[in-house]
């Protein structure tokens, strides 16, 4: 199983961005979590037994997964954590 976490910025909150990160990952059969952190970032944490899964995942969440999102940087690192049966989207 592959992990990864995504640490994303820009316009990110406010926008749709995590649902259309969930509805996203749903369709490109990712597993994991999403969520808006305090400081105006969203996190993923996403997982797949598929590389060109994850890639896919990461290069639309560039490109950010609604018309109103902009990502200025997205920073992806190698994780680990419980595994996950779906995408879900937390607060």
């Amino acid at each position: 199983m592959l992990k990864v976490k995504f640490i994303v910025s820009g316009r990110v909150q406010g926008v749709g961005f995590r649902w259309g990160t969930m509805s996203l990952a749903r369709e490109i059969g990712i597993n994991g979590l999403v969520w808006n952190n305090d400081y105006g970032t969203v996190e993923i944490l996403a997982q797949s037994d598929s590389a060109s899964k994850l890639i896919i995942f990461e290069q639309k969440l560039r490109k950010g997964p609604t018309q109103f999102a902009r990502v200025d940087y997205l920073d992806k690192t190698t994780a680990n954590f419980d595994n996950f049966n779906d995408f879900q989207m937390a607060n």
